[in-house]
């Protein structure tokens, strides 16, 4: 038998090593739950396996300009791009910013919510590495904006993992038990236009964007009997309501006082763009603004991380402390429980990928854990 190119041979290496429901494994897959044995197989379909790779240098020049240039045009979605969970990063990889598939790695997606928002560097170093570690493939440093790819059948992971950065109380889209988890809601984004009008004089101020968070978190609790709303999904749910302020709103002040117009808004979290002449933050949304920005919105809706036991009976958890080293230890311990026998390879770009994260966190007094040894 005459073989007409590699790629033919590659092909049939699951089918050879007795793993045919592995075949055309894609490369931005996560490795989570395949056996030493089906990682090998999957290995070797691979064109390309850096392992972890170092952090990009920060941008330069983080003052305000035009993001929405002739150099990134909006384009729509072309068959087989991938979406997500994020408007941000659905709008980047629209403009070109990251790859306009969706499927891009960790260092351009590090440098691109810089570029294109002004995420503060570290920030943007730890939310990436946060969803990375869980979902990306750490052999080919490959991961996914969202999720909504299969092979075989199989849901191929990405930031569009339930309960991680995708979970209930979404702002525009419905929670996983209720149904449709990943696609834009239109009734679930007018919930922004009720809170506009009742606190923010038809614009979303800080009070209307806390209002309509509350709204949807009451609303998860009244509706959904599994609705789940602890770390890292509680910190990172209230946390999101401070980005779209601090990041979507048309040359932003450095102070995060301007108001998001319900337009600019729905450009980005349904149409994917920017808005026309659309101007990045002045200066970056660091650590510090976020946390202030968290933790202000916390106490201003008023919950705690906690649980649904049953249609509203919301539980809370005395145990989660809601803070940023604790997302940061529920990573850890998730990345640990996903990879429990990684290859050695395997085992090596995990254990470096949780060395980066944790010089990720801002505070030094985390402590750091290594479930894989030092």
């Amino acid at each position: 038998m005459k073989f007409q190119n590699l790629a033919t041979v590659v092909a049939l290496i699951p089918y050879v090593l007795g793993f045919p429901h592995l075949a055309n494994f894609p490369e931005y897959r996560s490795l989570a739950g395949l056996s030493p044995q089906e990682i090998r197989a999957v290995t070797r379909q691979f064109n390309s396996m850096p392992g972890a790779q170092p952090l990009p240098p920060p941008i330069n020049d983080t003052s305000s300009k035009l993001i929405n240039d002739a150099d990134h045009p909006f384009m729509p979605l072309q068959p087989g791009d991938i979406r997500g969970p994020c408007p941000g990063l659905n709008t980047l990889a629209s403009h070109g910013y990251i790859n306009r598939t969706g499927v891009t790695t960790p260092g351009d997606i590090i440098t691109a919510v810089q570029e294109g928002f002004n995420m503060g560097y570290q920030f943007a170093s730890f939310l990436c590495y946060s969803a990375f570690v869980t979902d990306g493939n750490q052999l080919t440093n490959l991961m996914t904006i969202g999720a909504n790819t299969t092979t075989d059948g199989q849901l191929a992971t990405g930031i569009n993992t339930h309960g991680n950065f995708e979970g209930d109380a979404s702002l525009t889209r419905d929670d996983a038990y209720l149904g449709n988890n990943f696609n834009f809601n239109k009734t679930l984004f007018d919930v922004f236009d009720v809170a506009a009008k009742e606190v923010g004089n038809g614009v979303i101020t800080f009070e209307a964007a806390a209002l309509n968070r509350a709204l949807r978190i009451n609303d998860s609790i009244a509706r959904n009997p599994e609705f789940a709303f602890e770390t890292p999904r509680f910190l990172g749910g209230i946390a999101e309501t401070g980005f779209f302020l601090a990041m979507f709103v048309n040359n932003q002040t450095v102070d995060n006082t301007m108001p998001l117009r319900i337009e600019d808004a729905r450009s980005f979290f349904d149409f994917h763009r920017f808005p026309d002449g659309f101007y990045r933050r002045q200066g970056p949304f660091e650590f510090p603004l976020v946390k202030n920005v968290t933790y202000t919105l916390i106490d201003m809706i008023g919950r705690q991380p906690g649980n649904n036991n049953g249609v509203n009976n919301y539980v809370v958890n005395p145990e989660d402390p809601a803070t940023f080293c604790y997302f940061y230890q529920k990573q850890v311990n998730a990345t640990a429980s996903l990879y429990p026998n990684p290859t050695p390879e395997l085992g090596a770009a995990i254990k470096a990928n949780l060395v980066t994260y944790y010089n990720t966190l801002e505070d030094p007094t985390c402590e750091q854990y290594f479930p894989y040894g030092q």
